[in-house]
This record gives C-alpha cells, structure tokens and sequence, in this order.
C-alpha cells in the first residue's frame, strides 16, 4: 500500500496506459483503473507496484506468463513490474499483459548510494507515468551499470536525480529497505521526515510512502 506523505488518495498512481494496438505509443492513464471497471463503476481494486520476476536472479522465480495470467484470474486491473536494475522483462511483460487486458506497468527497483564507506544502498522504485518517464528511468539504469557499479552492483548517486532525470516518473519510498523506512526503524523520526520532505520536493506528488499490510495487531 502506499500514500502521499499526510493524505490517503483514492487512486494510487497515475500509471503509462498501454493501448491495445500495439503499434500506437503509451498514453498517459486518468486513473489507476482501466476503461471496464471505471464504465462498471467499480471501486479501485488492489494492485501490485512492486514486483520482481525471473528476472530479479536473486530473489524471484516469478515468470511473466503466469505472473499475468494470475493476474487477470484475479481481476487486478493492472500490474507493475519493477526488477532489480533492470528492464529485461519489460517487452515480455508489456505484450502478455496486452494478450490478457491488463495494464502492464513499467518500473525499476534501483539502488541508492548512501553515505559512508561501509552504508548499505537504500532502495528506491521508479514507476513510468509516461514516455518521457520510460526514457529517463533507462537513462537511469543505464548510467547505474556504466558508472556507478560498486563490486558488481549498480548504484544510483543522489546528485544524478533532478527535475530532469525524475521527469514523468513516481517514487515509491522503498519501505522498510529505503532511506524514510530505515530511519523510522532506527527511531529517528525528524530525520525520516527530513528525507520524505527532501524527496517530496523533487517528485512533488509523484512521491509515495510505502506501507505495508503484515496481518499483525498494533
């Protein structure tokens, strides 16, 4: 689940809507929601907008084919896909999710370097709103693997984020792996809001705080 910092919106994001002729390029969604359930009326449906396939070596064995086909058993109206530094499965996802009706959101986990010779990267995920965003989250990528590798893993440095670089793309905060998430968990709450605020201020409302559902009391 995830909500902007001090209110709870109705619909999550504003995702890429993929139109069914392949040909034609993404268009920018109104809503979460696809043309069936906004004509039917039905209320906004959970969503998964973090997500890592076969393609994410180390840590899932999802593969796209069932992945999607479970999805629209389901009813979700859409999916997200955000492997870990990467975009392989990004054409293999877009054209199953086209074959099923789902709206097949584009994404990436990707890694923050932090502070400190021995800090542990935060995570951040990028979710496309357009294809200005598409554009910039491979150029992200890209300059993750190309300059920023550290023993083998690409990171991200803070200073390459910009009004720019950000255009067109959501921020999802990373929960309890990211930089908000880890200082809650550390008690420091002024510095968690101190981060949420300076992230908030580059992605203005494209920035979510992840919460999430554990099935525990308090």
């Amino acid at each position: 689940m995830t909500h902007r910092i001090g209110e709870f919106p109705g619909a999550i994001v504003n995702p890429v809507a993929f139109h069914s002729d392949e040909s034609r390029e993404p268009q920018p969604a109104g809503s979460l929601l696809n043309s069936r359930a906004m004509s039917s009326g039905i209320s906004p449906a959970f969503v998964h907008l973090r997500l890592h396939t076969e393609f994410s070596l180390q840590d899932s064995v999802v593969r796209i084919p069932e992945l999607v086909e479970r999805t629209a058993q389901l009813g979700m109206p859409a999916a997200a896909v955000t492997d870990q530094n990467n975009l392989f499965a990004m054409v293999k996802f877009y054209r199953e999710a086209l074959k099923r009706g789902v709206k097949p959101i584009v994404g990436v986990d990707v890694l923050l370097r932090m502070r400190g010779e021995r800090a542990v990267p935060a995570r951040l995920t990028l979710l496309c709103k357009d294809p200005g965003g598409y554009q910039n989250v491979t150029n992200l990528v890209t300059r993750a693997w190309l300059e920023g590798q550290d023993r083998g893993t690409p990171l991200l440095d803070r200073s390459w984020l910009d009004a720019a670089s950000t255009a067109g793309l959501i921020a999802l905060s990373g929960a309890h792996e990211g930089d908000v998430g880890r200082a809650l968990l550390a008690g420091k709450e002024a510095e968690a809001q101190a981060l949420a605020r300076d992230w908030q201020q580059l992605f203005g409302d494209r920035y979510y705080l992840e919460l999430q559902r554990l099935g525990r009391s308090g």
